[in-house]
């Protein structure tokens, strides 16, 4: 039997059978759980899975055997540095990206990290700058369209959001039909007080913010997925604090970001890594405006960890 995986724990997993939309528990059949895993997952939320059915007197229950190719996910280099990787969803349409740009301001670097995951496994992303309804004073205009800038220019979408007031909550949820939307962001970003407004009476528990440290609380602890219309899925993720990258070297890191890449084909060395080579076009548009600094800045953070890493992630 073939299902759709909408909560894993670690050791069990509650999948969505596609035809019948039963829901099962299943564990991982022993033979698949330690061949060549070298993930903290070896199955993750939004993969496609072939079970066999197990009898139970209370529950339906049942046994992974297999997990078809995914057509893209969304992963992130391990905390546990004994493995390679954490996969936060497989099979996703469009990840939507929940920052602020206050209480608690998101960092453009982790912006830029989650981007170019997204962009390396064929996710694509929107960008929602949530709690918008605390920023209405003209004043914030400037600043709000300065956070916005960079990323428009480099060709995502950036909406502007609010749970508390219903900013473009209808014109997201439009957005989302016949989709699995994966919602992400640094806890205290509002994501699910967000994802309650988008869908009502789904109840996903939200945290405060620490006043000292302008920070949330993490709430959520696994992924789960949402059966929220026909065809229609929603992702919770875990709040995330940073997002390394893996399976990238720095020659190819630009080839991720694309307003840098755009420019990186009049560069005058064909293996230019936009730091420290000569006649190079990047820094030279980033010089006279024409790219933003903020999003250099990032690339050569960025550049310089992976230089620094001399793990081999693949």
């Amino acid at each position: 039997m073939k299902a759709i995986v909408i909560k894993g724990t670690g050791s069990w997993y509650r999948v969505e059978e596609l035809e019948t939309h039963d829901i099962y528990n299943c564990r991982i059949r022993g033979k698949m759980r330690m061949a060549g895993i070298r993930s903290t997952n070896p199955i993750t939320v939004g993969d496609i899975v072939n079970f066999d059915v197990e009898t139970s007197e209370k529950d339906l229950v049942g046994v992974i055997t297999s997990v078809d190719k995914r057509r893209n996910y969304v992963i992130r280099r391990a905390i546990n540095l004994s493995k390679e990787s954490h996969i936060i969803a497989a099979n996703v349409d469009m990840a939507y990206l929940v920052a602020t740009i206050d209480f608690p301001m998101t960092n453009t670097e982790f912006i830029d990290r989650f981007i170019v995951s997204c962009e390396m496994y064929r996710v694509p992303v929107t960008i929602l700058l949530n709690k918008i309804d605390l920023f209405k004073h003209e004043d914030y205009r400037e600043f709000i369209d300065e956070f916005k800038a960079p990323y428009l220019a480099a060709g995502y979408n950036v909406i502007e959001v609010s749970a508390v007031e219903g900013t473009n909550i209808k014109e997201l949820d439009a957005l989302m039909s016949d989709n699995i939307s994966l919602f992400a962001g640094n806890s205290g970003v509002g994501k699910s007080t967000l994802i309650n407004a988008l869908v009502p009476g789904l109840n996903i528990k939200s945290g405060e913010i620490s006043e000292m440290h302008k920070t949330g609380k993490h709430t959520t602890t696994f992924s789960e997925m949402f059966k929220i219309g026909d065809n229609k899925y929603l992702v919770d993720t875990p709040g995330i604090k940073g997002f390394g990258l893996l399976d990238v070297s720095k020659e190819e890191l630009a080839m991720y970001m694309p307003d840098l890449f755009g420019r990186s084909r009049e560069c005058g060395f064909a293996n230019c890594t936009h730091t420290h080579e000569p006649k190079c076009a990047v820094k030279d548009a980033v010089k006279s405006g024409e790219l933003s600094a903020v999003r250099y800045d990032s690339y050569v953070k960025m550049a310089s960890d992976l230089e620094d890493d001399k793990v081999n992630y693949r």
